[in-house]
């Protein structure tokens, strides 16, 4: 006898791939389960873009074909997931949140969609973001506000806010997002779920709406750390079409989860630890180190001295590389075109009324930074800080397995409250933009909930280069000890 709805969507994703396997359910049941869940609640989230129900169906019915005839592909097989609005999806719309994209259907699949639809994947459809993944809110959306699950009032963070609340909703099992300086991490810490940014040039690039190319990294979301670590090894390997895609042979993440915390050397930047942090979001974390401690882990003091200033040189790097990457949208070759007298008003006209707020603001910081007398005194200057964060970093994994500090300043933060502050809303990503500007792998892990307002918080882990399997090991060891991390409640 089937289960009921409401149970299929609690199942991680491991506990899904495995009632298949052994016959208890269908993929085609998981699907329609997620799809009526997200019929039910998404109306008050704002996940989705855009849900691909036929094509969906169809995908399931293929991966129940297949586990009939005995040629399951993988765990991922026939498991409903969905993916972030940046990831190029063969026929169906991807927007990249922005209206300058309306309509566009590309003609060919990102590698990493391509990497689970070969691994048996059902994908249900495209998820809500910030516009062009530049924002920590999902407020700059071209298309609607995406809410946070524990508190419809409140962000689910930014950028990949779409993938965090539809894996916390319980909406899909896992979903791919980006994450160029903590759009993984930061909506993964506000919705109570697992985000796993991987170094750069772990995962493919290919078929990914391009933000900041130097910065931008592919990575998975999930209910768990065993279910980020299935989706990662999915996803990560070299691609020949990613001139920046890294040759080094993938870890096995699954046999690094039973590592333990014992034995594992945690550095505490004292710089992260120092202020500026809530007393809510400090407690969870300082609970987590405790934890670890007890566990066998040794906790040292350490200093990252050039942080503090990886915002002032990401809001540099990030809109100067924008600023090159959206030249592309003008009109003529997809998406939007305006009307216009001439090519050039054409443009104009177009990237006007296609692109928002915040992405015209980027573009003219970086536009500036790059520009005739300040090219040195600004982006060539922010390139020399990038190269002093990580060389602190090359210095404390000298002593350390693994950086540890808070994910974001505090909890999800009301919808509007930032918004008209972009400094504010930047400085969101004081702790996450590190390990973006140092290319090394990072993820947020459920690590308690704030006292007052009961609201998610995440622990941030970085590590060396491709060292994702330490990661995974340190954030298991704590998940395990303190049990997977609760669902929200349903929105009303």
């Amino acid at each position: 006898m089937t289960a009921p709805a409401e149970e299929l969507c609690a199942l991680t994703l491991r506990q899904a791939g495995e009632r298949m396997a052994a016959g208890a359910v269908s993929s085609l049941e998981l699907l329609e389960a997620s799809l009526a869940r997200i019929e039910r609640l998404d109306p008050a989230l704002g996940a989705f873009l855009a849900v691909a129900g036929e094509r969906a169906r169809e995908k399931a019915r293929e991966a129940d074909g297949r586990r009939a005839r005995g040629e399951r592909r993988s765990v991922l097989d026939g498991v409903p997931l969905a993916v972030k609005d940046l990831f190029l999806t063969r026929g169906f719309p991807t927007t990249a949140g922005s209206r300058v994209l309306e309509g566009y259907r590309p003609p060919y699949d990102a590698a990493a969609v391509e990497r689970l639809e070969a691994a048996g994947a059902v994908l249900v459809g495209k998820l809500n973001m910030d516009e062009f993944a530049m924002g920590s809110s999902n407020e700059n959306s071209g298309y609607k506000l995406c809410h946070n699950p524990w508190d419809l009032s409140r962000t689910p963070g930014g950028s990949s806010g779409g993938s965090a609340a539809a894996v916390a909703a319980r909406l899909v099992y896992g979903t791919l997002g980006t994450d160029t300086g903590g759009s993984i991490r930061e909506p993964a810490s506000f919705c109570g779920v697992v985000g796993v940014k991987p170094s750069y040039g772990r995962v493919s690039r290919y078929g990914v709406v391009a933000f900041a190319s130097s910065l931008d990294q592919v990575g998975p979301i999930a209910r768990t750390v065993e279910d980020a670590a299935l989706l990662l090894a999915t996803i990560a390997g070299h691609d020949p079409r990613d001139s920046t895609s890294s040759t080094r042979p993938v870890d096995d993440y699954l046999l690094a989860l039973a590592g333990g915390a014992r034995g594992l050397r945690i550095g505490v930047p004292r710089e992260w630890l120092s202020g500026g942090v809530d007393p809510g979001t400090l407690a969870a974390v300082r609970a987590a180190l405790d934890t670890y401690e007890r566990l066998g882990a040794t906790l040292l003091d350490i200093s990252l001295p050039h942080s503090r200033f990886g915002v002032a040189a990401y809001y540099l790097i990030a809109p100067a590389e924008a600023s090159s990457n959206l030249a592309r949208y003008d009109g003529v070759r997809f998406g939007l075109r305006a009307p216009g007298h001439g090519l050039k008003e054409m443009y104009g006209e177009t990237r006007d009324q296609g692109f928002g707020a915040e992405v015209k603001r980027r573009i003219m910081l970086g536009t500036y930074a790059l520009s005739a007398g300040y090219y040195d005194a600004y982006y060539l200057r922010a390139q020399k800080v990038r190269t002093l964060v990580r060389r602190d970093l090359d210095e404390a994994f000298e002593r350390c397995d693994v950086v540890a500090g808070p994910v974001a300043p505090g909890v999800a933060f009301k919808l509007g409250e930032k918004i008209e502050d972009p400094l504010q809303m930047y400085l969101a990503d004081v702790f996450t933009i590190t390990a973006n500007l140092a290319a090394l792998p990072a993820l947020s892990v459920p690590c308690g909930q704030d006292a007052r307002t009961g609201l998610p918080v995440g622990l941030q882990l970085l590590g060396r280069p491709f060292d994702e399997a330490t990661l995974l090991r340190a954030a298991r060891a704590l998940e395990r000890e303190t049990g997977a991390f609760p669902a929200p409640p349903e929105p009303s």
